[in-house]
């Protein structure tokens, strides 16, 4: 296992954390629930063989997450790693909320204290709640009394937003934000992983496998990666990129087998900051370009057609159907079509007006993709 200094922590840090996200389940009559015994085996063997950073949060696994990673760090674990936990900012409707979720969580943990408490998901709205609830002033006194060691965020939204969260509090110690080689550009962005890096504030990376797409490539990523003469798999490509950066302590994985925990540990045996060749960095742009040009809307998620007058969710959309395509993976689009069809912002709901179409800078046929995107929908869900 490789280590790296953790920010201002004082302390090294692995570079595989272990997510715990994506346990191993099994079926409990009609319920999809974690095994636990296989579980807690898998987060102690991670620890036995150096893994020293665990994340949890409260809604994963529909709660009980925190339960069974409280559990596999009983019998001197807990002692070993930094244990990372989050507010859920959709269950507090309050200011007294923030310190009850602590203490529920605490309580489901079984433990007197986190490392980290970090606030989960921030995006623009979400982080003006937690500001009217005084997060500051919560997290004053949450260090006080001990419940907590340190404070970070999680994030997802734009660069923007992303620096403005950075700066609105000179105690972050952590910022958790996705990152890989194809969303190296999106969201936080890489501009905002070096900005947190100049600030002091270390990254730590989640989806470095985007969800394990990056793990199962399509034919034409696949035929390149295995034809490059270092012989690296699909998931060493996406991990090695991500541990390239100085920037970041901890890469999480959200590892639901044993084989992919052993794979994960010896991947990480050996990656390195700066262990990125030129050659390596070019093979990389490569690869993302063989995932781009699978998309058949040449959309840029510039936003020029929103917001739409009957409300459709056009970039969202688009973006469903080309992430389908560009994983060759069906569920990217019925997922996250359902839950627009569910909120009203579907593209049955497009009246052909034609703003849209108007300021698009890439002259798209919106109007005419909206139709293909709901019938490809139609016809596989």
């Amino acid at each position: 296992m490789q280590y790296v200094p953790f920010g201002k922590l004082g302390k090294d840090v692995s570079r595989l954390g272990f997510g715990c996200m994506r346990l191993p389940t099994k079926q409990e009559g009609e319920k999809n629930v974690i095994d636990r015994e296989r579980a807690i085996a898998m987060i102690r063997h991670g620890i036995d063989e150096g893994i020293t950073y665990v994340d949890t949060a409260y809604g994963y696994h529909n709660g009980e997450s925190e339960i069974v990673t409280g559990l596999a760090l009983k019998e001197g674990y807990r002692e070993k790693v930094t244990l990372t936990t989050k507010l859920p900012p959709w269950m507090a409707n309050e200011e007294a909320d923030l310190n009850k979720l602590l203490d529920e969580q605490l309580k489901k943990l079984d433990v007197p204290y986190v490392d980290f408490y970090i606030l989960h998901a921030m995006n623009k709205d979400s982080f003006a709640k937690l500001q009217s609830f005084h997060y500051k002033d919560f997290y004053k006194q949450a260090l006080k009394d001990g419940r907590i060691k340190h404070t970070g965020f999680s994030f997802h939204d734009n660069r923007e937003t992303f620096e403005m969260i950075l700066k609105d509090y000179d105690q972050w110690e952590l910022a958790q934000i996705q990152y890989n080689y194809l969303d190296d550009q999106e969201q936080a962005t890489e501009d905002g992983l070096k900005l947190a890096g100049k600030m002091g504030v270390p990254i730590v990376v989640m989806e470095p496998l985007r969800g394990g797409a990056l793990a199962t490539p399509p034919a034409n990523v696949a035929e390149l990666i295995n034809n490059h003469e270092s012989g690296r798999s699909a998931v060493e490509w996406a991990f090695k990129y991500v541990a390239n950066y100085a920037e970041v302590a901890t890469i999480l994985s959200g590892m639901s087998t044993e084989e992919q925990l052993n794979d994960n540990l010896r991947i990480f045996d050996t990656l390195k900051v700066g262990s990125m060749t030129e050659a390596d960095m070019a093979f990389v742009k490569t690869l993302k370009q063989a995932y781009l040009s699978r998309m058949p809307i040449k959309c840029t998620g510039c936003s020029y057609c929103v917001p739409c007058p009957q409300g459709v969710a056009i970039p969202r959309i688009f973006a469903a159907y080309n992430d389908m395509h560009k994983f060759d993976r069906p569920g990217n689009l019925t997922w996250s079509y359902k839950q627009m069809v569910e909120k009203g912002t579907d593209a049955t709901k497009c009246v052909q007006c034609g703003a849209c179409e108007s300021v698009c800078p890439q002259q798209l046929p919106i109007i005419d993709w909206l139709q293909k995107v709901d019938q490809a929908y139609q016809q596989i869900k």
